[in-house]
């Protein structure tokens, strides 16, 4: 699934600008607490958080990840989307709780990565 379809499917709005968005990703996770990320998510392209700070980028960036998308209509701050872009993630922001935009995804194919949370 390319990156600009998890866009279209949920509604969202991309924040970057200037990075890809043909890219296909086939895994995600969703979670707020990015110790959690680190410890147990692999193999993940998309990260669903409604926690919106600098350590969601790094966090990101360290799992090399291509795309973080803020729900419940979280936006990022200036900061936050200039950070991404330079590290070439793609931002992108939607009213979906997190439980919908994962459920949706799911749905449509998007998978978790072999090994996460086990």
């Amino acid at each position: 699934m390319k990156i600009s379809e998890i866009a279209k499917i949920l509604s969202a709005r991309i924040m970057t600008s200037g990075i890809s968005t043909d890219t296909e990703v086939h895994t995600a996770c969703g979670s707020d607490m990015m110790s959690d990320v680190l410890a147990y998510v692999k193999n993940q392209a998309v990260l669903l958080t409604g926690l919106n700070n600098p350590q969601v980028i790094r966090t990101a960036e360290m799992m090399d990840m291509e795309c973080v998308v803020f729900v419940r209509g979280k936006v990022p701050n200036e900061d936050l989307v200039k950070m991404a872009q330079d590290k070439g993630i793609v931002l992108m922001t939607t009213e979906k709780t997190m439980f919908l935009a994962c459920g949706v995804l799911y749905e449509k194919g998007l998978m978790e990565g072999e090994g996460a949370w086990e």
